[in-house]
């Protein structure tokens, strides 16, 4: 043991414990005017937000010291609120010292809004009972070490309606959120889960549950659920049908009815998980209310997931698989099998089962194919030209809705791929290194060392590793960082595509590349459009708006991590986070709506803001290698464990050795960690602290040598999770865990709590090194899940931002600075310097520590600016001048040569009542006349004609008609669908009009465009093509079996034309009746066409006029039919009669 550290221990055991201090937060009464006030002008300026804003003030960073006699308990605090800065302590410890961390930052206004200055602090709480002045470390409050400010209402983004607010993930297990739809007219919200189907009222958001909401979903809007079912991956909203279809990971295709009131019902069954709750009930739903069971499924995929689907503009569902498989589902089975009775069920699903259409094999002539056989990501349907985009990660396919042919296929570039040779996929095999073997020289023996066998342990095995690694990335967006993340269609037509890299490309519906735009750095997750609008989410959090032309609007940090999927909804649009939250954005934003908005909301945060309190104590020690009796934990832990909500222990050297450290550097590089020695640790950790009864541990990590580990009481648990590790290795190469950092990051009370234990370079005169591994640590140190955690299977390289090149942006700001409290403990090794051990020893007897503080290389770095930059270590101004001791040294243990340490906090945290928050939000938009006006306002459908409420088809001519915007301001957009088509019957009556999918055309009828915005004052044309015959296919097993003509002469069909705004999914409705005018025994045969085989698609495409009408083609042989001998009504009756 070093000299210094002797006397040290020595001034520890002689030194008496002061009383527990209790931390300072911005939530005890300020000593100036009315403390009331005070107070609540802070709530005002300085809450409680997930995400940090970056204010253009200059931030302040504290550090608290405490040179209380070597047994102090108490420092520390929140990281949160700024009236007054979080305790940041650096204690200082020759085997253990602690700082922690969140500096806070100073008010961004005045003392008169409750901001507060250092000098300010100082004078107020420096001499105040319980506090104590505090040493700044240099170089905080700027860069990476510029704190966050937490706002309840965040200045630079609107306000949003949280639907469901983040849920921890420990409460999510097996029902995870991954897709989002919503139904506008019916107002409701549609979410698939990793357990199901769930659904909101969005007229009920603003209700509460009451008693029965399951654990993770107190806060949440009321929702239902659907029966369970396995992870659900896309959905495809039907509103002709009232359905939903989703696609899941068992291969299977869902419906589920959106009527709710007469959906079949099941009882409740019990949550997943533990089954815990809130509110004495053990369901989700409120009140125990029975799941709804879904209407029709059947197996689309035997041994793959569905990955994609959509309806496209003819009613069909298509539906993607890996391997490039593309199913497409006719109609006409669908809505046989809709029809059939409860009890026909089986039969339902085995009737749509075996009538899909294989459509790649569909497109593949004599074994070559132009499709690639990489899993189909994404369906997109192309209502403006009733088509249909596959995309994968690197390509698109372009196919025609109604005659399903392959038109083409182009990469992310533009260029269109060549036809390639159709062979059986085969899994990919791992190449395996190739181990080169030299035999050593007895020179090279004879100078083999620990350095020697150090390198040469790390680079065999994580060369192995790489191998392993690179395998179990290959394919994925970390091995080529420009691929399509997202796919959606804008209200003029065109079609925007997002890539990992941040771009977006803007495409023509021939799939001609038009622009390219750059508007953020980070991965593109989703896109939706709507009017003159397109939003954007990424994987950094970030909303973005743009118009149509590709110009962007605004930007705002939506969530804390990935936003994944976008809904459009009445006046809102609804984002889904990677952790499962629900936030609703105006249509408007940013606009003057949000600013009043944020007003009134911040008005009312008294009314939402909760206190908590909250003991924290952190444990330090250097183990060297030992193992400790239950009594020395019990002396060191256990025996002040009782008023604590949250115990971290950080242990350092708990395995040395040369082998181990290799093997343990290795396994870190394919994500294994732990060993025998570390395990015991944490089991006989957790019996001192009564684990299973009292306490809960949470989570836990190891490097090498390096351990941390955390422990709740049970009361707290419910709201502490989102339990996140992260390690660093600062010894031999950045490589070895014999020096360097582990740490948690834990979400407590929506607060952000990083814990960071730590072993620095060792050696007096080893200071910079020292600096150097806690710089490298703050700025490397990534946090993700601890090993058997439950969460996502999703990679967390999505949170991370990549430029164009592939490379993470210099501006990222690192993972500890964005958290709101910080502490760092472990064995730090700082010295006394430039003083010999004797000397030390006299200054101690004689009480001289104002000079020996002088020689603290700790104190000294800091005042540089080197190390632990704006943090802040308490130091005693008084007349006693104690030495700095936030810790209680355990000075009876004697199982290492050195001590356990410990220290408690005690800390405030102010939070969010969700639920109260968003009723505030609802009374205020019930309440508020100027809000209601402007919702009212954003309503807007601009005025528009349509030239003609009659379509008479005659000859197979074109018809033409017109849609004109009469607004001179906004812009028109327009859908036309079709209500469904009924048969004129022989003594002149017509049968019901029966919808296919969607609102769909008949396969006879052909609407383009179909979807359009159209400007100011300006007309849109729309083309009607019709054909009096056409040709229908029955296909069983993705192979045709039989085919007719069908003659249409006798069918009527209504359209609709829905018109919206930019603001609103509110619509007006114009109806056109479409008829023919010849009746049906007057028309002239037609002619069919005989089958022949399709060739690949060429690399010409065609204009946007409506694609040529030619019979359906064939893959397999047929007889030729010439129907020319027979009369117009033999045809009509022919027609109806299968051929084989």
């Amino acid at each position: 043991m070093e000299p210094d550290d002797e006397a040290l221990k020595e001034l520890a055991a002689a030194s008496s414990r002061p009383p527990q201090r209790r931390g300072i937060s911005y939530s005890q009464p300020l000593s100036r005017g009315d403390a009331a006030s005070a107070r609540r002008a802070a709530l005002r300026n300085h809450s409680l937000d997930d995400e940090y804003i970056l204010p253009a003030s200059h931030s302040l960073s504290y550090t608290h010291h405490d040179p209380s006699a070597g047994v102090p308990s108490a420092g520390g605090g929140s990281g949160y609120h700024p009236p007054l800065p979080p305790q940041q302590q650096h204690h200082h410890h020759p085997s253990a010292s602690y700082s922690s961390g969140p500096s806070s930052r100073r008010s961004v206004g005045g003392a008169s809004d409750g901001s507060m200055t250092l000098e300010r602090a100082m004078s107020e709480y420096g001499g105040g009972h319980g506090t104590l002045p505090e040493f700044v470390g240099a170089g905080g409050g700027k860069g990476i070490f510029r704190v966050p400010l937490r706002a309840a209402m965040h200045p630079l983004r609107p306000p949003p309606l949280e639907v469901r607010p983040h849920p921890l993930r420990e409460t999510q297990a097996g029902s995870f959120l991954r897709t989002l739809a919503a139904e506008p007219q019916r107002r409701q919200l549609w979410a698939g889960a990793e357990s199901g189907i769930r659904v909101w009222a969005l007229d009920e958001v603003f209700a509460g549950w009451g008693a029965g909401a399951r654990r993770g979903d107190e806060e949440s809007a009321p929702f239902r659920e659907g029966v369970p079912a396995p992870p659900a991956l896309c959905v495809a909203m039907d509103r002709a049908n009232g359905l939903l279809w989703t696609g899941h990971k068992d291969g299977r295709i869902r419906s589920w009815r959106m009527d709710l009131e007469t959906a079949a019902t099941a009882p409740a069954p019990p949550p997943p998980g533990s089954g815990e709750s809130v509110g004495g009930s053990s369901h989700g739903g409120s009140n125990s209310a029975p799941v709804f069971r879904e209407a029709l499924t059947w197996q689309a995929y035997g041994r793959t997931p569905v990955l994609s689907m959509a309806v496209t503009s003819y009613g069909e569902i298509w539906s993607g698989s890996e391997g490039g498989v593309i199913k497409a589902w006719p109609y006409d089975a669908i809505a046989k099998s809709l029809s059939l009775s409860p009890e026909e069920r089986h039969m339902a699903a085995l009737l749509v089962e075996r009538a899909y259409i294989d459509l790649r094999n569909h497109c593949t002539v004599g074994n070559v194919c132009s499709l690639p056989a990489s899993d189909v990501k994404y369906i997109l349907a192309d209502h403006s030209r009733s088509k249909v985009w596959t995309v994968t990660s690197m390509t698109f396919a372009l196919w025609d809705a109604r005659t399903r042919e392959l038109l083409k296929v182009f990469g992310m570039d533009g260029q269109v791929e060549s036809a390639r040779l159709e062979t059986p996929v085969m899994p990919e095999q791992p190449m395996e290194e190739v181990e080169v073997k030299v035999k050593p020289s007895k020179k090279d023996k004879s100078q083999g060392g620990s350095l020697n066998f150090f390198q040469k342990s790390r680079n065999a095995l994580m060369g192995a590793a790489d191998a392993v690694r690179r395998v179990a990335t290959k394919g994925t967006f970390v091995e080529d960082n420009r691929r399509t993340g997202a796919v959606a269609q804008a209200d003029d037509g065109a079609i925007w595509s997002g890539c990992t890299n941040g771009s977006i490309i803007q495409w023509d519906g021939n799939g001609n590349r038009m622009q390219e735009f750059q508007h953020h750095t980070s991965s593109v997750q989703c896109i939706k459009a709507l009017g003159d609008r397109v939003w954007v989410g990424y994987a950094s959090g970030t909303v973005q708006v743009m118009d149509v032309e590709g110009n962007l609007l605004a930007g705002w940090t939506g969530h804390s991590c990935p936003v994944i999927r976008m809904a459009l909804g009445g006046s809102y649009i609804y984002t889904l986070a990677h952790h499962g939250g629900i936030r609703g954005w105006p249509l408007t934003s940013p606009g003057p709506l949000d600013d009043i908005l944020r007003s009134e909301l911040a008005n009312r945060e008294l009314s939402y803001t909760r206190m908590e309190k909250i003991n924290i104590m952190v444990g330090s020690w250097n183990v060297a290698q030992g193992k400790a009796t239950a009594e020395a934990l019990r002396l060191w832990l256990g025996s002040v464990s009782s008023d604590v909500g949250l115990v971290v222990v950080g242990l350092q050297e708990v395995e040395m050795g040369a082998g181990f450290l290799a093997i343990s550097a290795a396994k870190e590089t394919v994500g294994l960690e732990g060993s025998a020695n570390g395990q015991w640790w944490i089991d006989n950790i957790g019996k001192a602290l009564d684990e299973g009864t009292s306490f809960h541990r949470v989570g836990s990590r190891q490097l090498a040598a390096l351990l941390i580990a955390a422990w709740v009481r049970k009361s707290l648990k419910p709201y502490v999770g989102d339990v996140e590790a992260a390690a660093v290795p600062c010894g031999l190469g950045r490589a070895i865990g014999n020096k360097g950092g582990v740490g948690l990051r834990i979400r407590v009370y929506d607060r952000k709590m990083c814990f960071v234990s730590n072993h620095f370079a060792a050696h007096l005169e080893a200071v910079n090194r020292r600096n150097a591994d806690f710089d490298h640590i703050y700025r490397t140190m990534a946090f993700n899940k601890p090993h058997g955690s439950t969460g996502s299977a999703t990679s967390v390289q999505l949170h991370r931002t990549v430029n164009v090149n592939g490379n993470q942006v210099d501006e990222v700001r690192p993972d500890l600075a964005d958290a709101d409290m910080v502490v760092f403990l472990g064995d730090f090794n700082y010295r006394l310097y430039g003083i010999s051990y004797d000397e030390a020893r006299d200054m101690v007897s004689q009480r001289s520590f104002d000079w020996l503080r002088e020689k603290d290389q700790l104190r000294a770095e800091m005042k540089a600016g080197k190390v632990f930059q704006g943090m802040r270590e308490g130091y005693d101004s008084g007349e006693k001048k104690r030495i700095p001791a936030w810790y209680v040294a355990c000075m009876e243990v004697i199982e290492s040569d050195h001590k356990p340490v410990r220290c408690t906090f005690s800390v405030d945290i102010a939070r969010v009542d969700e639920l109260t928050r968003r009723q505030e939000y609802g009374e205020i938009i019930e309440s508020n006349e100027e809000v209601k006006a402007m919702l009212e306002e954003s309503c807007f459908v601009p005025d528009t004609t349509v030239s003609t409420d009659e379509i008479i088809l005659e000859n197979q001519d074109n018809i033409v008609f017109q849609i004109t915007n009469n607004d001179e301001t906004s812009k028109a957009a327009f859908e036309i669908l079709c209500d469904g088509q009924s048969t004129k019957k022989e003594d002149g009556t017509k049968s019901e009009i029966l919808p296919r999918a969607s609102f769909g055309f008949p396969l006879w009828l052909e609407v383009q465009p179909a979807v359009g915005l159209i400007k100011p004052g300006e007309t849109m044309e729309i083309t009607v093509h019709h054909e009096d015959f056409y040709t229908q296919e029955e296909f069983v097993d993705g192979i045709p079996q039989n085919w007719w003509c069908e003659d249409t002469r006798d069918k009527e069909a209504v359209l609709t034309v829905n018109i919206t705004g930019s603001t609103s999914t509110e619509t007006k409705t114009h109806k056109i009746d479409v008829r023919h005018r010849c009746p049906v025994t007057s028309a002239p045969p037609p002619t069919i066409n005989p089958p022949v085989s399709v060739a690949p698609p060429s690399n010409a495409m065609s204009s946007e006029a409506p694609s040529k009408r030619s019979s359906k083609k064939s893959q397999t042989n047929r007889q030729q039919q010439d129907y020319a001998q027979f009369g117009s009504s033999e045809v009509h009756d022919l027609c109806r009669m299968r051929c084989p």
